[in-house]
């Protein structure tokens, strides 16, 4: 469900509104990294008071806690309300952050291989390999393969395999 911000200001007290405000769009791209983490940081620490307290609340509903208060609670609709905001706030900079995250990491990838196209063309076209890599100098050296060949025939390792399917299928069908 959508919630538009009239009934976020109805939901969240001046201090959270303005931590929320800040999550919308034109005010989020303007923050800086440490902002945002801080804001973040802010934000989850109030979503968490607030499931704890609608927590709270529904267990006085249903009689499994004693009231806070000198009644116990009726409903528990308005932190429900404020436990959303406070949740679709963290979403959207968690968002913002991973996307902060791609961007910078996809500069960085860039700027790894730009510098890896500029050793490449300094070190020119020099044939000097050194000689302990698998390089043909004179032509490559073979190795030998480590995995020894099986003793058993394919046709009758693929007979068994089937003989054990069928009497499975036997066995699974009684």
């Amino acid at each position: 469900m959508s919630i538009n911000r009239s009934q976020e200001e109805r939901a969240l007290d001046k201090s959270e509104m303005e931590m929320v405000a800040k999550s919308h769009h034109p005010q989020l791209q303007d923050l800086e990294d440490k902002e945002l983490a801080s804001l973040l940081k802010l934000v989850r620490e109030r979503r968490d008071k607030a499931r704890t307290e609608m927590q709270r609340r529904r267990r006085e509903m249903r009689g499994k806690a004693a009231p806070k208060g000198a009644t116990p609670s009726a409903s528990a609709e308005g932190n429900k309300t404020k436990l959303e905001v406070l949740s679709t706030a963290v979403r959207r900079l968690n968002g913002e952050r991973s996307r902060r995250d791609r961007m910078a990491s996809q500069v960085s990838q860039a700027e790894l291989s730009r510098n890896a196209l500029k050793l490449k063309q300094e070190a020119g076209d020099n044939d000097e390999v050194p000689f302990n890599t698998r390089h043909a100098h004179q032509g490559m050296r073979k190795i030998a393969a480590e995995r020894r060949n099986s003793l058993v025939r394919p046709m009758e390792r693929g007979r068994l395999r089937k003989a054990a399917a069928v009497a499975q299928a036997k066995r699974d069908s009684r």
